[in-house]
């Protein structure tokens, strides 16, 4: 393996960590907010099977958490194997959120700790719902300080940039740049909606499989109106950034399109091929909409992309990322909106199984938006690692050994997702909810047994 590429290799092993660990950190922000939402409900309500929810949530989310770690890690070693130059020229300036990001994992650890561990051991039952609050802010924290590193990435600033070295570093104004706030939302929102999702096909696999119980079906109610929520939240954020990328990463927004010159009344579009001329064919074409998405009016100039010098554009196959996200924000609507009314849908079963299946398809497909919301991000920041200083080839190890670091950690992340899967699997089969209710003392209502 000596005599591959060691920028490609680098960049494959990046890829493969992220695509494993990003399922796993956008787990970590959206469970604690689900946990909460569950126990709160179970408390205000005084029913029970919510407080069951959380209680078997949080069990499964502590193995999450504990894989996570290990993915995290490896992320943090990768960044000074495998990108020597970028760590060193620009390691000042992404110091400070690496540090916070620490610490705030640190937070979020000692209280999950505390949480799990003091079920029915408060007279006040907010008292053990309080302590979500540092968990749910540790967790988000946690994503605010990485995704401000990767906002940097693509809106670089708080530097002097001296004979291609970053000096007189202000890591806060860098940390604190402009792609943050909309990068940041985007990212909280995402997992929010990802965590919701996902619990949700759980709940709809159980019904599937012809589970009757009342408890899958309030289980099911509360996950799928809270995807709906956090969807539209996403999708709003979502036409944020669209008006961030038309004023500070216009190629990025261009090469999504495949807007090529310069113009106001824009369209926007979806799907089709170019040929080698670069002419669109077979391509959904709506009218006014890139103006609109870039400026709020049909009139806002759009900057093209043969505005910018070849070797500086972004790859064309990020158009595809682009719509095939959006598909799945719209999924991640329609059919949580399709629940909300299925009563006044054809047919007499309230959960008919086509809507369970549709249901079941959410938690894949909002993980399969989050991959393609990182592969838009990363890959239409190419050439540039650090966008407008440093490019990805400048900022490679030069070592011949990476593709057996590549085979050995793909080794890893297998024999860790196969264990967590097991894991997983073993703890809810061994003790389903059923039975875990008739052993709380719990009857069909989530109320005491008498």
């Amino acid at each position: 393996m000596s005599s591959l590429d060691p920028v490609l290799m680098s960049r494959i092993l990046t890829a493969v960590t992220l695509f494993v660990h990003i399922v796993l950190a956008t787990i970590g922000v959206g469970i604690p907010v689900m946990l909460a939402l569950a126990e709160w409900r179970g408390i205000r309500t005084g029913d029970m099977h919510y407080t069951l929810l959380a209680r078997r949530w949080a069990r499964g989310y502590v193995i999450t958490v504990a894989v996570g770690v290990v993915t995290g890690t490896a992320i943090g070693l990768q960044l000074s194997l495998l990108w020597p130059t970028f760590m060193r020229v620009a390691g000042k300036a992404i110091a400070l959120p690496l540090f916070m990001e620490t610490f705030a994992f640190f937070v979020e650890a000692i209280f999950l700790g505390i949480y799990l561990y003091t079920w029915d051991r408060f007279k006040s039952k907010y008292t053990h719902l309080l302590l979500l609050i540092p968990v749910a802010i540790g967790s988000s924290a946690s994503a605010f300080f990485i995704t401000s590193m990767n906002a940097f990435m693509n809106q670089p600033q708080g530097f002097e940039w001296v004979n291609g070295v970053f000096t007189n570093v202000n890591p806060f104004i860098a940390m604190m740049n402009p792609a943050t706030p909309s990068k940041v939302a985007h990212v909280l929102a995402s997992a929010y909606t990802t965590s919701a999702a996902a619990l949700a096909s759980i709940a709809a696999y159980s019904l599937l499989r012809g589970s009757k119980h009342v408890y899958f079906k309030k289980a099911l109610k509360l996950t799928v109106i809270s995807t709906f929520v956090f969807a539209i939240a996403t999708i709003t954020i979502g036409d944020f950034s669209g008006k961030f990328l038309a004023k500070f990463q216009p190629e990025k927004l261009a090469a999504m399109e495949w807007h090529f010159d310069t113009m106001t009344e824009a369209p926007l579009i979806y799907g089709g091929v170019l040929d080698e001329n670069n002419d669109i064919k077979y391509a959904l074409k709506i009218p006014y909409a890139l103006s609109i998405l870039a400026g709020n009016r049909p009139n806002t100039e759009v900057i093209g992309l043969n505005e910018f010098p070849e070797d500086e554009r972004p790859p064309l196959m990020i158009h595809y990322f682009f719509d095939l996200k959006v598909t799945n924000g719209v999924l991640l609507v329609l059919i949580p909106l399709l629940y909300m009314f299925r009563r006044k849908l054809p047919g007499k079963k309230p959960y008919p199984k086509w809507l369970l299946i549709a249901i079941l398809a959410l938690g894949p497909s909002a993980m399969v938006a989050i991959w393609l919301g990182w592969f838009l991000a990363e890959i239409g920041r190419q050439p540039w690692i650090v966008r407008g200083y440093m490019k990805v080839a400048e900022a490679a190890t030069t070592s011949p050994s990476v593709g057996w670091m590549l085979v050995l950690f793909i080794l890893l992340y297998l024999v860790l997702t196969v264990s967590a899967v097991k894991v997983l699997s073993r703890l809810f089969r061994n003790k389903n909810a059923e039975e875990e209710l008739k052993q709380l003392g719990w009857d069909e209502q989530g109320g005491r047994e008498s």
